[in-house]
């Protein structure tokens, strides 16, 4: 890793992790809808959004940071990028509860509580990465890691789907695989933040 001799602000690496960790609140509420009943789908669905209103805010506080920060710990354009796909992250979740909401789904399988399970791992893997940013050597890990749950989230979107075109009506199967979708979006997203850490790590050793 390349020697750093002047002091840097670490309010952009703090953003992060805080934005990181808003991801993994997300995942835990999630879980909760999926096991809820259709009273309590509102209301989950609502601190999703508050997961997501929370991780906007840290994304402008980043912004402020990398505008106003003489010296940052990491080239501007990473930072931006980290940020930019850990707050669409945040998205995408909320994106998800809203379907489970609006289309009523009490009724998830254990498949889909798998997609979740393997993106609550990427979360949390990537929330611990975004506190170690000043250490990027310890990092590589992170990011192999990552890749491989992913390939794992793909392989169990893709039997998802299959069990779905078997197990419901055309109408049913657009509304359940709507969900699937989204779930493999969140672990694809959560992919190009690791593929992004990569990246640094590469440019910065």
């Amino acid at each position: 890793m390349k020697l750093r001799f002047f002091p840097q602000e670490t309010a952009g690496l703090d953003s992060l992790a805080r934005m990181a960790g808003q991801i993994t609140a997300g995942t835990q509420t999630l879980a909760e809808l999926l096991g809820a009943g259709r009273a309590d789908f509102p209301a989950l669905a609502e601190t999703m959004r508050q997961h997501e209103g929370a991780s906007t805010a840290e994304f402008a506080t980043l912004l402020t940071a990398m505008r106003t920060s003489f010296i940052n710990p990491l080239p501007r354009e990473d930072l931006f990028a980290l940020g930019r796909l850990l707050n669409e992250t945040s998205e995408i979740l909320t994106g998800a509860a809203e379907l489970v909401t609006l289309y009523r789904l009490d009724r998830v399988s254990a498949r889909a509580s798998d997609q979740l399970e393997i993106i609550s791992r990427q979360a949390e893997l990537t929330a611990s990465a975004m506190k170690s940013l000043n250490d990027l050597d310890s990092l590589e890990d992170y990011w192999l890691e990552v890749l491989r749950l992913a390939k794992r989230a793909d392989h169990t979107h893709r039997t998802l789907v299959a069990e779905l075109m078997d197990n419901h009506s055309p109408t049913s199967f657009v509304k359940y695989r709507t969900l699937a979708d989204q779930f493999a979006s969140a672990s694809r997203q959560l992919r190009a933040v690791a593929t992004q850490v990569g990246s640094i790590i590469v440019k910065e050793s």
